[in-house]
């Protein structure tokens, strides 16, 4: 089987994942902390942000992919997949180490759960129909 849509939204998770991960790098050079955070809270946070893509993505990504492989139709893949895109471009925005309730990290965890909930309910009426 050929996967024509997941590919569409990995490829543009896996540029922000990258980008994240460069973040995350550059910032350890810079301080030349080799593991952990080193008690500086910024190092702290642009570990989570990239944690937090990796968690979600894999995730959101092996359901997707699971779905289409079931036959589901693409408007439904479609629609999960710019939910994860969503998701993953507000979060790392939204989560500040001063506050916990910033906007953009609600719709990066809401897209993103949002979307689980799509992948799950497709997975399990296809599941039901086996």
């Amino acid at each position: 089987m050929i996967f024509t849509v997941t590919p569409i939204f990995a490829l543009p998770v896996a540029v922000i994942y990258m980008a994240l991960w460069i973040r995350v790098t550059s910032k350890r050079s810079a301080l030349a902390q080799s593991i952990g955070d080193g008690g500086n809270t910024d190092l702290l946070l642009r570990i989570r942000q990239h944690g937090n893509c990796a968690e979600w993505s894999c995730f959101l990504l092996i359901l997707m992919i699971l779905s289409e492989g079931m036959g589901v139709p693409s408007l439904y893949l479609h629609i999960g997949g710019t939910l994860l895109v969503l998701g993953r471009i507000a979060h790392p925005f939204g989560l500040k180490k001063d506050n916990a309730a910033h906007v953009l990290r609600y719709v990066g965890n809401g897209s993103n759960m949002l979307a689980t909930l799509i992948f799950i309910i497709l997975i399990a009426v296809n599941l039901l129909r086996l």
